[in-house]
């Protein structure tokens, strides 16, 4: 526990504390012991000794930042397209229905896919095809940034699953199959909670409670305490902890964010478009059926957008 002072008044946060994962640790089995108990306690865990420099992390948020702060007519030239690339306004998502009431979460965002050229047959499936990026000019290396830290993180994200796959039980190469990771649906996601002070008893979150549709989140934050998690949604009343500002992962936990002035940078990791997602053969039995039928990893994911993502139409007004 430790106090915080917000706004001249003494507020008491409850600080979780997360199993940490050092990806140079050479004791595999103590990896994949700390990541086991994580997914099982809560979802989150601390990601370390990644490869991703402190340097390097700087620049991707002074990056994200010099975009943020653009008008909002520039950052509304690269609104995202039907293939969820480029710029999310303010409330274009709702996260949490039951509780959000008022239309959406109090964040902006920018999409940042796997590049494909439009003239590659892959570059026809939803999730796949070229970015959309601010004029050349306007953010002087802003592209190469993401582009780099894009490929950076998918690698961060590999190792993980390693360690994820040895914990189910599955042999260590189990996600990096063509199906799975071999070709995943990966998605950078800059976020920015900004001019809008979150207040739950009103219904009001940067961003609304939830737990992410995909395989594995990596999440990067600034110094502002801002992300919550909850270790058990079904509790009544459902407790909130915050989580200290680092480089964490989240496989399947369930989150909300609070703070009204807070960067985030996003990374999520999902299989490929043709993925037939099933229980997995060490997660079922005869006496432990499988819960959900398969389903394709791009029909799944593109329902889950539809449900939490405005529809594009109603920005036209904005692009005549």
């Amino acid at each position: 526990m430790e106090n915080q002072c917000q706004n001249g008044t003494e507020t008491l946060l409850k600080v979780s504390t997360l199993n940490c994962i050092d990806l140079s640790n050479p004791d595999i089995h103590q990896s994949v012991s700390l990541l086991k108990q994580a997914c099982l306690d809560c979802g989150f865990f601390y990601v370390i000794n990644h490869g991703i420099s402190q340097e390097f992390m700087d620049e991707v948020f002074g990056q994200s930042k010099s975009f943020f702060e653009l008008p909002l007519n520039e950052k509304m030239k690269v609104l995202r397209n039907e293939k969820h690339r480029g710029y999310t306004p303010v409330l274009d998502e709702l996260l949490d229905p039951d509780n959000q009431v008022h239309v959406g979460d109090y964040k902006e965002g920018y999409y940042i896919g796997v590049e494909v050229p439009k003239d590659d047959p892959e570059a026809e499936k939803l999730f796949y095809g070229p970015n959309v990026w601010p004029e050349d000019g306007l953010l002087p290396g802003w592209r190469q940034t993401m582009e780099k830290f894009h490929h950076q993180a998918l690698e961060v994200a590999k190792a993980v699953a390693r360690i994820i796959a040895l914990a189910l039980g599955l042999e260590v190469d189990f996600f990096d199959k063509p199906e799975m990771l071999g070709k995943p649906i990966a998605t950078l996601r800059l976020l920015h909670y900004g001019g809008q002070v979150s207040d739950p008893s009103k219904g009001i979150y940067g961003a609304g409670a939830h737990s992410d549709y995909g395989l594995i989140t990596l999440l990067a934050t600034d110094d502002v305490m801002g992300l919550q998690i909850c270790k058990d949604k079904d509790a009544k009343p459902q407790i909130w902890e915050y989580v200290a500002p680092s480089f964490y992962s989240q496989s399947w936990g369930h989150a909300r964010t609070l703070e009204q002035l807070y960067i985030q940078i996003a990374y999520f990791v999902e299989p490929s478009h043709d993925c037939l997602v099933e229980c997995l053969p060490t997660c079922k039995s005869e006496n432990n059926p499988p819960k959900f039928p398969p389903i394709y990893c791009a029909t799944y994911l593109s329902q889950r957008y539809k449900d939490t993502h405005a529809e594009l139409s109603i920005y036209e007004k904005h692009q005549t």
